[in-house]
């Protein structure tokens, strides 16, 4: 592998948090700098946490899907005085995007990295949000046809909007979706292996957030990345306590969210929640699915669901039932830091962008917000795509500019041929004119009309001409066409980065199962540049 570093375009809030010590003083309470691991490190030491309660809870949760030895050491760590560095994401089909992987991957390297820094046990947890209930987020995969990545998705339709983890699908169905996204790969000696392995674990499961887990858990067990489900009903009688806080004090928390998101639109970088006062930032498990409560005078409401408690009645659920509850964007950081021992927090652009809001809401409840880190964004090159760049004398740059859609255009003029579309235009001109000089002289109505009839006859078949030409220019050029749309659907797909676009498994496929391992031999920077990996 062949490892570069590049900068990529970033948004506002990102160059921000990478640059402008102001905005980080605003809106954090640590910087992501050497000096402040040991101050969070002694912040969580005079903190108090269920470790015990909760390593049981995970081992639990990890067991169906196997428990690696390196995870069962973490998870000893974590019922002593170990801390963690921790990152999340939906439940997507064949792990989702490839970011999900990125972020596993710089979960793990982090906190081996922060393990040796600071001589403590760090221990790499993956938050899975199986209590996202926006299926159409997650359905659906990108496969590669022709240098265009083409939406494959699965097929069964879900009336109610119930979270990932209760969302069974059909397992037949779930088959045939896998081998027909598998279709669109390559063989080569590394597909029948990845196909039934992929398979066995859609047939072992029957939710997203199950196949999703199953998948992670492969791919990551050998580093001891600890997997939890954030709709796990054990997990959820740990947050009781925390959930009738959040229910008690909503209207606070809310109260400073707006504030806080007011100074944020202030200083140029948006509304990453559009927080309102009147937010309960909950949800209920409804019979229809999750639905968001809002607060209204004393009581928790969903209108649309018929859905009505009174603060008591609500108290109730989250003692008795907490499964029937989960948190939104603005409460779950808030219970991931009372339920765990976070040193950092792995998170992507939007991830921040929201974070950035919430310092006051950890400080009404007595904490202080984890160190953030963003997570490395990556590009994987093939050696396929990289022949494909030095044939079209391109660099990643150059793509990253868009570069391909110049250079094929220029490619295409250079070898069109001139003689020929030059002939047809003074066809075309000369029908023109033939035709305005009848067209003047011709007085009878319906003559004109015929006239310009046979006109538009004729112009239309020196316009089939001139596609008939493109055609064979096209076909004459085929090879290099399809060189400029492999590189530019593989590595700026519709103008996407790679990662938000295709899964592992197209990768997977081609350089083989120890991709994941190998990238974790490497030293990947962990600075916010965008990493250029070449395979």
């Amino acid at each position: 592998m062949e490892i570069t570093s590049r900068n990529v375009h970033k948004s506002a809030v990102m160059e921000a948090f990478e640059t402008n010590k102001s905005f980080n003083e605003t809106f954090f309470d640590y910087t992501n700098r050497e000096g402040s691991y040991s101050q969070r490190l002694a912040e969580l030491t005079n903190r108090s946490f269920q470790r015990n309660e909760l390593a049981r809870t995970i081992r639990s949760y990890m067991e169906p899907f196997g428990v690696s030895e390196a995870a069962s050491t973490h998870l000893d760590e974590l019922s002593n005085d170990g801390i963690v560095v921790i990152g999340g994401q939906q439940a997507g089909l064949l792990t989702g995007p490839l970011y999900s992987i990125h972020k596993a991957i710089t979960v793990i390297l982090f906190a081996k990295q922060q393990r040796n820094e600071l001589n403590v046990p760090v221990i790499p947890v993956f938050w899975v949000a199986g209590e996202d209930h926006d299926l159409d987020e997650i359905n659906h995969i990108f496969t590669e046809q022709d240098g265009r990545p083409v939406k494959q998705q699965y097929p069964e339709r879900f009336v109610f909007k119930t979270m990932a983890s209760d969302t069974v699908y059909d397992n037949g169905r779930m088959e045939e979706y896998i081998r027909l996204v598998f279709r669109d790969y390559e063989e080569t000696v590394n597909t029948k292996q990845l196909l039934e392995e992929v398979l066995n674990a859609a047939k072992h499961e029957q939710t997203f957030t199950g196949f999703f887990v199953r998948l992670m858990n492969h791919l990551f067990q050998k580093h001891g990345l600890l997997l939890i489900d954030a709709a796990d009903k054990s997990l959820r009688m740990l947050e009781r306590e925390y959930f009738e806080n959040f229910i008690t004090e909503s209207e606070v928390v809310a109260e400073k969210i707006v504030k806080t998101e007011r100074l944020f639109v202030e200083k140029g970088f948006g509304t990453p929640i559009q927080a309102t006062n009147d937010a309960a930032n909950l949800f209920y498990v409804h019979e229809t699915g999750r639905v968001l409560l809002t607060r209204e005078k004393d009581l928790f409401v969903n209108d649309a669901a018929g859905v009505r408690f009174t603060t008591e009645e609500l108290l109730t659920v989250a003692k008795e039932s907490p499964w029937l509850l989960s948190n939104n964007v603005a409460t779950r950081p808030l219970m991931q830091d009372m339920v765990f021992p976070v040193l950092a927090f792995v998170g992507g652009p939007g991830e921040i962008a929201y974070w950035a809001l919430l310092k006051d809401a950890f400080h009404h409840f007595d904490m202080k917000m984890p160190i953030l880190v963003p997570r490395i964004s990556m590009t994987l090159v093939t050696p396929e795509t990289q022949r494909a760049l030095e044939k079209a004398d391109l660099s990643f740059d150059d793509v990253m500019a868009g570069g391909v859609i110049i250079r094929r255009a220029q490619f295409l003029e250079e070898h069109q041929d001139n003689t020929l579309n030059q002939l047809l235009k003074d066809t075309e001109a000369s029908i023109q004119s033939q035709y305005d000089k009848m067209a003047e002289h011709i007085t009878d109505v319906d003559l004109a009309s015929l006239t310009e009839k046979n006109r538009a006859f004729h112009l239309r078949q020196v316009t089939y001409l001139k596609d008939k030409a493109e055609d064979a220019l096209l076909r004459k050029y085929a090879a290099a066409i399809r060189n400029y749309s492999l590189i530019e659907g593989d590595l700026y797909p519709e103008r996407n980065l790679q990662e938000r676009t295709y899964t592992p498994y197209p990768y997977l496929n081609t350089y083989g199962p120890t991709l994941i391992d190998d990238l974790l031999n490497e030293t990947l920077p962990i600075n916010g540049q965008h990493v250029v990996i070449y395979l």
